[in-house]
């Protein structure tokens, strides 16, 4: 570690200002953070501290029937106050780590961080959520851009997150046991107007979601609706845990538990 500025301001505006200053970095939980900083591969001036921002805590339940969850707030805080309202979603916030995670992780700084075998992404991607920033409101399609790439501008912060809540939804992780992340995790939302499959910790590309799993069970919410579909292992993650063709083999399998679990 090294020398830095620590700066905990209670608004948003009072936050966004302090990020103006020359290399500042928002801190939210700090579960990526922290180790990055502690091996020396980051190196910002300032960290500024999104926890004590009143306005981005908490889960509630808007005039639309969305769930909107403040951007700092904690996944453990999610797994027990979303338990009424969008189960899945709480029940793969329950998942993420283990207690010590789940009780300093934030949403805003799991889906800001896009990690490719993170769990958020996944929920956000599959349930069509939207990205609620201090400038700017953005679609979960269009909001994920690639392995730890997002389309947030620098200094733009994650204020909360809006997440429409689907007649049936699961989602279905294949534990890395060390890491506690998804080799492979499949989220399904089946709404009025279709299916959405989103996919984490299978691409190299991060999260995705797979169209074709979505056509076929738009025609068809059935699990045979998959049959003869299958994910091309070229672009997926390779490494000691498991290989290409694993993953998407994996794929197909958590797709079918979440089918089953949504029926």
């Amino acid at each position: 570690m090294y020398n830095f500025e620590f700066e905990k301001p209670s608004t948003i505006a009072d936050a966004v200002a302090a990020l103006g200053s020359e290399d500042a970095q928002a801190l939210g939980g700090g579960q990526t953070l922290i180790p990055t900083l502690k091996q020396r591969l980051a190196s910002p001036s300032a960290l500024i501290s999104l926890n004590g921002i009143a306005e981005m805590q908490g889960v509630c339940v808007d005039d639309d029937g969305s769930v909107s969850i403040g951007g700092a707030t904690t996944h453990a805080t999610v797994a027990a106050e979303a338990a009424s309202s969008y189960p899945a979603l709480a029940a793969l916030a329950g998942q993420i780590g283990d207690p010590a995670v789940r009780n300093r992780g934030t949403i805003g700084g799991s889906i800001a961080n896009n990690d490719p075998a993170a769990c958020y992404p996944a929920g956000a991607l599959g349930s069509g959520a939207t990205i609620v920033t201090n400038t700017r409101q953005i679609g979960a399609d269009d909001f994920f851009e690639g392995m730890f790439s997002t389309a947030l501008d620098e200094g733009e912060i994650i204020t909360a997150v809006r997440f429409p809540v689907p007649q049936a939804a699961s989602y279905q992780k294949f534990l890395q046991p060390a890491s506690r992340f998804a080799l492979v995790g499949v989220y399904l939302a089946r709404f009025a107007d279709g299916v959405r499959v989103a996919v984490t910790g299978a691409s190299e590309d991060g999260v995705f979601r797979w169209s074709e799993a979505e056509q076929a069970l738009n025609g068809a919410f059935r699990t045979d609706a998959l049959m003869g579909l299958s994910i091309n292992p070229m672009n997926m993650i390779s490494d000691l845990h498991g290989s290409k063709e694993y993953r998407a083999h994996l794929v197909g399998v958590m797709t079918k538990r979440a089918i089953e679990a949504c029926m």
